[in-house]
């Protein structure tokens, strides 16, 4: 997913941002709650945590004006504001779960995949006779289903979205690894194998990855044999 942590301590950040970052997440910071306005309104975020005592402008005030713009993305507020009556101002503001501090971790990316299930719904991306399950994150063909890691996914997402046109390697990137990746950029090429593979497990017999040398990949649906045999 991609998200938004929106805390003002700093030790938390670092800890949060990077736990996330290793279960595969791209993650966006902002320490007060002017930027995250701004930032939350600029950005298709999957989800948000969100801290209700921030140093400018408290969470309750960022997550009202985000939802008087009509910004719908699923927010989880993280806070040690844990009395009932906070818990219920918060969702009546518009948060959609609320965890108190401190916290566990595996609960909380248990957390954001169910505020992600339910923000997805049952959407499906179809190329040829392959299907991209959002809910179940895999790729089904027939009775055929191989399930994909996240970052797996996410590459196939970006693929499926853009289904017939070339994407870039660095489009790739920053869909998939976020803007600020500093690595071989050749990751790409590696996860289209990987996606590859799996796509071939299915029995799919017409769609598939295309290079697009020089310039990148584009998943397309393709005739099946018997339609192109002479």
């Amino acid at each position: 997913m991609k998200l938004l942590l929106v805390e003002d301590e700093e030790r938390l950040v670092r800890v949060l941002a990077k736990g996330l970052r290793e279960e595969g997440h791209q993650v966006d910071t902002c320490m007060r709650g002017d930027d995250a306005i701004t930032q939350g309104g600029a950005i298709d975020y999957d989800a948000v945590i969100l801290d209700w005592m921030l140093p400018d402008v408290d969470g309750l005030t960022v997550l009202r004006t985000w939802r008087s713009r009509g910004l719908r993305m699923p927010v989880l507020m993280l806070t040690a504001r844990g009395a009932i009556a906070e818990r219920v101002t918060g969702l009546r503001t518009g948060a959609d779960d609320y965890m108190v501090k401190p916290f566990d971790f595996d609960e909380l990316l248990a957390r954001l995949e169910a505020l992600r299930r339910r923000a997805i719904g049952d959407t499906t991306r179809q190329v040829g006779d392959v299907e991209l399950d959002a809910r179940r994150r895999a790729l089904i063909c027939g009775h055929n289903e191989v399930g994909l890691t996240a970052r797996e996914y996410a590459l196939a997402l970006a693929l499926f979205e853009r289904a017939g046109d070339v994407c870039t390697r660095s489009q790739l990137l920053a869909a998939v690894w976020g803007n600020h990746f500093d690595g071989d950029p050749n990751v790409v090429d590696v996860y289209v194998g990987y996606l590859r593979r799996k796509l071939s497990e299915t029995g799919a017999t017409s769609a598939s990855i295309r290079t697009v040398r020089g310039h990148g990949f584009c998943v397309e649906a393709t005739p099946h044999a018997a339609e192109t045999a002479p």
